[in-house]
């Protein structure tokens, strides 16, 4: 987590197995921190930066931010989604007036699809034994 950066707005944000813990710092430089690194250097995958940017250029807010971010659990598919629902639970936070675009652009519903545990006496969660009649 970036450090002393002074007082700041918090989300936390929950996709599938990620927990993502967002704190958004006014006055920054417009740096996204995940996990100490660079965000971009951390996923790799420009649809990925996408989507976690997604909720501060929905509002149109400028590099007047810097966000740092300590995820943990899931792929990294799944924990960019934590940290987007993490941000836009940062913003509402920094500005009420934030949560019905927030809420319209679905930004603040939980994704709750996980992987269903697999069952006893079944191959998978869901897939039975082959059934032999003799």
């Amino acid at each position: 987590m970036a450090e002393n950066l002074g007082p700041y707005f918090y989300g936390t944000g929950r996709r599938k197995t990620a927990v993502a813990r967002v704190r958004l710092h006014p006055n920054g430089d417009g740096r996204i921190i995940v996990n100490g690194r660079e965000a971009n250097e951390y996923f790799g995958r420009e649809a990925l930066m996408m989507q976690v940017r997604a909720p501060m250029r929905l509002l149109e807010i400028g590099p007047q931010f810097t966000v740092s971010v300590k995820v943990v659990g899931g792929g990294t598919s799944g924990q960019a989604g934590a940290i987007r629902h993490g941000l836009a639970r940062a913003l509402v936070r920094l500005d009420e007036a934030n949560k019905p675009a927030m809420r319209k652009a679905g930004f603040l519903t939980r994704d709750p699809r996980m992987k269903e545990r697999k069952k006893y006496g079944l191959k998978r969660a869901r897939k039975a034994p082959q059934y032999t009649k003799r």
